[in-house]
């Protein structure tokens, strides 16, 4: 083989190792079989000065990829950017979402939550992303063996947090919090709203991530007629039209009594007379709730609603699987864009 055929491979392979990630799987690169197995082909005086070139091909080759590895452990190379829509084997696609950014759905949709009860006179406060067993359980009202604080249930660190599994972790903080305001002749009305945790299987419509949005109102005659029209006009503005509620008894340590509202099926989700989607539970705030605030039963009273907020957002888009929420997919993501 020529010379001038070594040198097109030197020039190659020195290249090639100038990018590359890992650099010693040059040193079996081909292209040196190829060149050894020429050397049958040459004549006896041929033979050395070949091989010769070879050699020194291979030893320019060792050391240059000697200096790439340690131009990589010194990081003196820019790093592989994980967080790039595409790998380095992969053709660059023709739309970069880094072109324009846009809020995730959940987000959107949180902030259309929150302004509705802002504009009905609730303050609103973002739940926590870890807290303790009595924020979490022992305020509202979970007795010590309630299959809710069970390990299959809730996650905990081993210091004993838990991040919430609900945001009526933040009731106990609204109600101490608005004592004074109560006491002088007002009212508490505030929700809570953010990321909770749940020890789940996730599927179709399970996740151990999801969002909450929590209501509480407390006054000295707070009424369970309150709570409904209060329900039912958020619904009617998140959906854009006219709704009727019903509810059914249903159980909740922190409120009696307890209830689980459903609401006409809307007709954006092709709701017909009849039809009914369970939305929310709620129901009076348990006396010993109001207690552990330190705001007396006897003389105050309010309601406490819960509801989730991607059961909201999947009802208004018809989305089928709540995983696509947490998938950071692309195609799903755009459709909101």
């Amino acid at each position: 083989m020529p010379s001038h055929d070594i040198d097109a491979v030197r020039l190659e392979l020195l290249e090639r190792v100038k990018t590359s990630e890992t650099p010693r799987d040059i040193l079996r690169a081909p292209e040196f079989k190829d060149l050894y197995s020429a050397i049958g082909s040459l004549s006896a005086e041929e033979k050395g000065p070949y091989g010769k070139s070879i050699n020194e091909l291979k030893q320019a080759v060792e050391a240059a990829v000697e200096e790439r590895i340690m131009q990589l452990e010194s990081g003196d190379v820019i790093s592989l950017d994980v967080t790039a829509p595409w790998d380095v084997n992969s053709v660059r696609p023709a739309f970069l979402p880094t072109h324009e950014g846009s809020q995730h759905p959940l987000t959107k949709e949180m902030d259309t939550v929150v302004d509705i009860f802002t504009r009905m006179g609730f303050a609103a406060v973002e739940s926590r992303q870890i807290d303790d067993d009595f924020h979490m359980f022992g305020s509202l009202n979970f007795p010590e063996n309630h299959p809710a604080r069970d390990g299959y249930d809730t996650f905990r660190t081993e210091e004993g947090f838990i991040p919430p599994a609900h945001t009526s972790t933040m009731q106990n903080r609204i109600l101490q919090s608005g004592k004074d305001v109560l006491e002088a002749g007002g009212q508490i009305a505030a929700i809570s709203y953010g990321r909770v945790f749940r020890n789940e299987d996730v599927d179709a419509t399970h996740e151990h991530t999801f969002h909450q949005v929590e209501g509480v109102f407390v006054s000295k005659n707070a009424t369970l007629g309150e709570m409904l029209g209060t329900l039912q006009a958020f619904f009617e503005a998140y959906y854009g039209q006219s709704l009727r509620i019903k509810t059914q008894p249903a159980y909740f340590p922190f409120v009696e009594p307890g209830l689980e509202i459903m609401i006409e099926k809307p007709a954006v989700l092709g709701g017909k007379a009849g039809e009914w989607l369970e939305m929310v539970g709620c129901g009076m705030v348990h006396p010993n709730v109001l207690s552990a605030a330190g705001i007396d039963p006897t003389q105050y009273r309010g309601f406490a609603w819960g509801m989730g907020v991607e059961r909201l957002v999947m009802l208004k888009y018809g989305i089928e699987d709540l995983r696509h929420f947490e998938s950071a997919k692309l195609n799903f993501l755009r459709k909101f864009a």
